[in-house]
């Protein structure tokens, strides 16, 4: 069979679309490849790490490693994977607190980090590589009071060197009719005995008796009357 010219030409260009669009969809294929193995497999999930625990706030101005824990104070304890073991307990007069398992733990005189290290030693018996966190919720071993004529009278935390002056700047000062002259401080001695401190406010910011801007103890109660 005879083609005529116009045949063959015919014949030749639908080879030639025949050969372009193979090779396109070769390419495709072969780019498809490409970024489905570069993708990262989906096969497995993620793992994520346990979700730390929400732990009561620390009180202001503690620092774990110094704060010194104190009668009144109060305490949370949290164990790792033990929740019966885990909770907020008041530290007695007598300086002891009482928890599960680890019974009567001598609290005051430790900071928190060396707590942690009491109880985890008095429960591993019971519990395999302990985890515990102490972190101290209120402070009421080393506090002062403030109360009549300022304007946020209240118990505060003494967890550093604290003067009359700075503690009535703490309560927000004082109010309008306050007796700045008669302001005294409450003090009870090793004795039992209660001394009254006075502090007159006008005289003190003039540089006269300084000596009356005493530096705070625990348990120090100022009244501005």
């Amino acid at each position: 069979m005879h083609l005529n010219r116009s045949g063959v030409e015919n014949l030749a260009v639908r080879l030639l679309k025949w050969t372009l669009l193979l090779a396109i969809l070769t390419n495709l294929a072969i780019a498809q490849d490409a970024a489905s193995t570069s993708q990262p497999s989906s096969s497995k999930p993620a793992t994520t790490a346990p979700a730390s625990p929400d732990l009561p706030k620390s009180a202001p101005g503690v620092r774990p490693e110094s704060y010194v824990i104190g009668a009144e104070d109060v305490i949370a304890v949290y164990v790792w994977k033990e929740p019966d073991m885990s909770k907020s307990v008041p530290v007695r007069p007598d300086g002891m607190i009482s928890l599960p398992l680890a019974g009567e733990i001598k609290a005051a005189g430790y900071t928190p980090v060396q707590l942690q290290d009491v109880l985890a030693e008095a429960i591993k018996k019971y519990v395999s590589d302990p985890q515990v966190t102490v972190v101290v919720e209120k402070i009421a071993s080393l506090s002062f009071n403030i109360v009549g004529e300022v304007n946020r009278p209240g118990y505060f935390p003494l967890t550093r060197r604290m003067t009359v002056l700075d503690a009535i700047a703490m309560a927000g000062g004082f109010k309008d009719f306050a007796k700045t002259k008669k302001v005294y401080v409450l003090r009870t001695a090793a004795n039992g005995s209660e001394q009254r401190l006075p502090f007159n406010y006008k005289q003190v910011i003039k540089g006269e008796n300084p000596q009356q801007n005493i530096e705070l103890q625990p348990r120090d109660t100022i009244v501005v009357p």
